[in-house]
């Protein structure tokens, strides 16, 4: 990048707030994928939007590509800088501009971290429910990039369910406003639906305006132990068939009970083959009916049910799923985790699909995931330096990915195709959709100078 184009940069935003040597630039050069690394020429941290306009017009005369990131979280490679260019970087846009208890929304700027949002709007008694398993570090604007899901997904939905309006720049640094404060606004386009999930490919987000609901009075957590994994997929089927919606519904193998127990030492069954973490939450009353018929409901699936007693008891639950993904990635060199997700009714059908697959290229993969929402996230432990294991692992992924196409489901549940699934999204969504999405894209941004080379445009 031209040296005059960095020092006009340095001015802008500050010196500290642009980053140039190529260890500072390497920190931006890959996110939580397993993927390939590429340096970006330059990365900035704006902290207010008139900065980021700037940046925005600043790179877009001169022809630089652009690539928005929040904490880096997103497992899909969908914020790796592939054709170098500037990484603007969100997190120093990070303000909560307003909780509005009266309305039910906030407003906030893009670097939130997610669960500080969670804390601020419970101390008001209210709730914001998307809880993607990086809540503690992960972002608003990469939540609603990539339309984050979530633990609670199940009952309450994911981000695209929360999100009332957006504010963002245009690649020419345009000032659009989609959406507002108001329960209903049909004045034009849905902009805030076209960006949730774009993955910064149309637009660069800087605010939202975000829905809250009132925080439910009580909750009851349950850990339920099988012997058959197959006995806890039919439950979460059956469970989700009697018209019951826990909260929270999730599943973990007995590969990922085991390394989770192995880390964290909670107390696991580690001899289960799966267990079923489950939470029914509401109105008291409307609480213990639904837990007495999940109850009775697992019991008759085999299932072996513990409450918890206290609120230690539950945090230690909702550790173990937590966990899983961090504790799987201590065990080998390379974790490649995928979410296909399914229809509710096709889990148990999915599930011996990912353990046949294991067996047939004699790979170790752990699985977890919502299962009350069909998403399970089978987790290929693996090194891609053994070139030979690595080939086996990536006919695995095909797969996984074709069996759950041909149950109805689809390749990303929560992660986005960002690099990794873009070869599989015609697979999806045929050539017709990917025509269509293309055309927005040269309609918004003829360039493709917006998080170019990412879903396959």
């Amino acid at each position: 990048m031209k040296e005059i184009l960095i020092k006009e940069l340095k001015r802008k935003l500050g010196e500290e707030n642009v980053l140039i040597n190529e260890a500072d630039r390497a920190l931006f050069s890959y996110d939580a994928a397993f993927g390939e690394k590429v340096l970006p020429d330059v990365v900035v941290f704006p902290k207010a939007k008139d900065e980021l306009g700037y940046v925005i017009r600043l790179m877009n005369e001169n022809s630089i590509p652009v690539v928005t990131r929040g904490a880096g979280t997103n497992l899909s490679g969908g914020t790796v800088p592939v054709a170098g260019g500037c990484v603007i970087v969100m997190t120093k846009m990070n303000k909560i501009l307003e909780i509005n208890e009266n309305d039910l929304y906030a407003v906030v700027e893009a670097g939130v971290v997610t669960k500080q949002l969670a804390n601020e709007v419970e101390k008001r008694g209210l709730f914001y429910p998307p809880d993607p398993g990086s809540m503690n570090i992960s972002t608003i604007g990469g939540n609603i990039a990539e339309n984050a899901g979530g633990l609670r997904g199940l009952k309450y939905g994911v981000t695209k369910d929360y999100v009332m309006g957006v504010r963002l720049f245009d690649i020419e640094g345009n000032d659009i406003k989609g959406g507002g404060k108001t329960v209903k606004l049909v004045t034009g386009f849905n902009i805030p639906g076209l960006m949730i999930g774009s993955e910064g490919l149309l637009g660069i987000i800087y605010e939202a305006v975000l829905k809250l609901v009132p925080k439910p009075k009580a909750a009851k957590s349950l850990l339920v132990e099988y012997d058959s994994i197959l006995d806890a997929c039919n439950t979460v089927s059956e469970i989700i068939a009697s018209k019951i919606l826990p909260s929270t519904l999730e599943l973990l193998d007995n590969f990922t009970i085991r390394a989770v127990e192995d880390s964290e030492k909670i107390g696991l069954p580690i001899n289960a083959d799966a267990l079923l973490l489950i939470e029914v939450d509401g109105h008291p009353a409307v609480v213990e009916d639904d837990y007495l018929l999940v109850k009775k409901i697992c019991e008759k699936n085999n299932g072996k049910v513990k409450v918890a007693a206290n609120s230690v008891e539950r945090d230690k639950l909702w550790t173990a799923r937590r966990k899983a993904l961090s504790c799987l990635a201590r065990l080998k060199p390379t974790l490649i985790l995928e979410d296909a997700t399914v229809p509710r009714s096709k889990i148990p059908e999915m599930m011996k699909t990912i353990q046949d697959i294991s067996k047939k290229y004699d790979i170790t993969i752990g699985t977890f995931g919502h299962a009350g929402d069909g998403n399970l996230h089978p987790t290929i432990l693996t090194d891609k330096r053994d070139k030979e294991e690595f080939q086996r692992v990536e006919k695995a992924i095909d797969e996984i990915f074709e069996k759950a196409i041909l149950l109805e489901g689809t390749l990303s549940g929560e992660h986005g195709v960002g690099l990794l699934k873009a070869k599989y999204m015609e697979m999806e969504v045929g050539k017709g959709t990917l025509n269509f999405m293309q055309k927005l894209k040269n309609g918004v941004d003829p360039n493709n100078m917006l998080n170019p080379h990412k879903m396959g445009l």
